[in-house]
Order: structure tokens, then C-alpha cells, then sequence
């Protein structure tokens, strides 16, 4: 009997301090978006014992409180800008002179953009199927809409640049050579 008092108390006491960790810590609150483990959603309710998560599916997730303080919680809440970074192919056929306009191009259509900062665009590889160029900028603002808006603006501005000045984007080819 004492045993199973104990552990009651035990496991009571220990929903306790990941309680007031968590209102002390301030590790995230209501509203904030988090993920934990493979379940990511919004904070709507912090108790005592356990904390709610309304997932992107909609259902809503109940957390042990312990659980979250024992392991890792990413907040994208203190997000305050996003790394991105992609690469371009362009193909062999590309003039030396266009590959040196490349980065050029690149640079100043993510500077353009209101919530981007360039950090970085290089040719960097002799690919299999392209030449490629590594780009690497920050969005400068944590709303995923705006990220996203962000992408797909400077991949539209990328496409219409490299149209206007020739440079052909390259995909999966193989050239066979036939001896006659």
C-alpha cells in the first residue's frame, strides 16, 4: 500500500515540476506552434498534468507534461528568420558568360525581395545532368505563408530572369553518341 502511495505521489510530484518548468521556463505558451517528436501543432491549453496540441490534421494531441520537459520541443514562435538554401541546375550547353551572369541574377532577385537577405550563390559543381549553383538566403520573418511566398517569388523571378537571358534550366538527360 505504501508502495502504491508513493508512486502516485511520486508520479503527481513529477507532473508538478514539469508543470511549473514549463510556466517558469517559458519553453512555449499558448498560441505557439511547436513540434515534438513527429506531432507538430498549436499550443491551445497548459494544465497542470498535461498540455494540448491542436495538430495540422485538425484532431487535437494531449501531451504529459513530463514528456515535454524530458525531451526536445522545437518553438517556431522565437523563429526569427529561416535559412533556405537550394540548387539550380542550368545545362552544359550554357555559355561561360551566362554562367558568370548566374550568380549575379540570383543575387539581386532575392535582394529584391522584401523578406530575403542573400547569403550566398555560387557555382559550385559539374553535376551529371547540370551545371549547378548552390543558393543559400534568409527569410527575414517567421510566418510560414510568408516564407513560402517568399520561395515562390524568387523561384518564378529565377525562371523568368534565366528565360529572358537564354539560360536553360536542365533536367535528367543522357546523350548517346552512335558510331556509323
Amino acid at each position: 500500500m505504501r508502495h502504491s502511495i508513493a508512486f502516485a505521489l511520486q508520479s503527481s510530484l513529477s507532473d508538478f515540476f514539469s508543470a511549473f518548468s514549463i510556466y517558469t521556463d517559458r519553453h512555449f505558451e499558448i498560441g505557439d506552434f511547436i513540434v515534438v517528436g513527429e506531432y507538430s501543432g498549436t499550443v491551445t491549453n497548459i494544465s497542470i498534468r498535461s498540455t494540448r496540441l491542436k495538430l495540422l490534421s485538425g484532431e487535437e494531441l494531449i501531451f504529459p507534461n513530463k514528456e515535454l520537459t524530458s525531451g526536445s520541443v522545437r518553438n517556431f514562435r522565437k523563429l526569427e528568420k529561416r535559412r533556405i538554401t537550394f540548387t539550380i541546375g542550368v545545362t552544359y550547353d550554357t555559355s561561360t558568360e551566362q554562367l558568370r551572369k548566374s550568380p549575379t541574377i540570383i543575387n539581386e532577385i532575392v535582394k529584391n525581395n522584401k523578406f530575403a537577405e542573400v547569403e550566398r550563390v555560387h557555382f559550385t559543381e559539374f553535376g551529371d545532368f547540370a551545371l549547378k549553383f548552390l543558393v543559400s538566403y534568409y527569410v527575414t520573418v517567421a510566418d510560414y505563408t510568408a516564407y513560402l511566398d517568399t520561395q515562390q517569388n524568387i523561384n518564378l523571378a529565377i525562371k523568368e530572369a534565366f528565360d529572358r537571358e537564354g539560360i536553360e534550366m536542365a533536367f535528367p538527360t543522357s546523350t548517346v553518341y552512335v558510331k556509323k
